[in-house]
């Protein structure tokens, strides 16, 4: 092997191992984030990690933040909690996305 292929590979490894992180903090996040809406449906502690657990699912069936926030202000709508806007989950989901990719890198 050359050292342009040596440094080709690297770069493709790294690649990788970023998209594994992202999608390790983006699962943590939403799992943070159903926990959150949970709390604030009045779920106990074994349906909350069932309601994260649906909201992690969520997240795979469409690219984007969308079908999670739609999901948990849909949510929220069903059990009356008018309180919650789209604009809330959303900033708790930034939060949330910092904290697990924090949490992350800080375990490397």
């Amino acid at each position: 092997m050359t050292t342009f292929d040596d440094r080709v590979q690297a770069f493709e490894a790294k690649f990788a191992q970023d998209l594994e992180l992202r999608f390790q903090a983006r699962a943590r996040c939403n799992k943070l984030l159903g926990l959150w809406a949970a709390k604030i449906l009045g779920l106990d502690d074994e349906k909350a990690q069932g309601y994260a657990a649906e909201v992690v699912t969520a997240d795979l069936e469409h690219p984007g933040h969308d079908d999670v926030v739609n999901k948990i202000a849909a949510d929220m709508v069903a059990h009356e909690q008018y309180q919650i806007t789209t604009e809330d989950i959303k900033k708790q989901m930034a939060e949330f996305l910092a904290q697990a990719s924090k949490d992350l890198l800080g375990a490397r």
